[in-house]
């Protein structure tokens, strides 16, 4: 499950619409709990999508790295990452599942494919992809 605050809902939502027609993504960061079964999100950090492109998304390594030192000095790690897709469904693409890196992260779609957009979050472990619970802290 992953525990999310509105405002970076509206956060990632409001990142993709603004992106459109190409792809964005960005960083979750946040606190896993070891043998628990929630992850909660404490911000998200948009990154560029330096594909640009509006069927791949590709985060730089070098914001990849700035992010990840800023959440350890804050006591946090990076938990997953988001992506948008600006004409199927929040599920994830082929290409998505080949490209997930960490077993352990949430990687979580907004997709703009209809009139209101469509956030859902998935475990991707090697072949296995599992959606999960997205709950919406206020």
């Amino acid at each position: 499950m992953l525990v999310i605050r509105k405002k970076d809902l509206d956060l990632m939502t409001c990142h993709a619409l603004d992106g459109y027609p190409l792809e964005v993504c960005g960083l979750l960061i946040g606190t896993p709990h070891d043998g628990a079964v929630a992850t909660d999100v404490t911000s998200v950090e948009p990154t560029d999508n330096v594909a640009g492109s509006s069927r791949v998304y590709e985060i730089a390594p070098k914001a990849l790295l700035e992010v990840d030192r800023r959440a350890e000095a804050s006591g946090a790690q990076i938990v997953g990452v988001y992506h948008s897709h600006t004409h199927t469904d929040a599920k994830p693409s082929p290409t998505d599942v080949a490209q997930a890196p960490d077993p352990t992260w949430h990687y979580v779609l907004v997709s703009l494919r209809d009139e209101h957009p469509c956030v859902r979050s998935w475990k991707i472990d090697g072949g296995n992809i599992e959606e999960e619970e997205v709950v919406v802290k206020w």
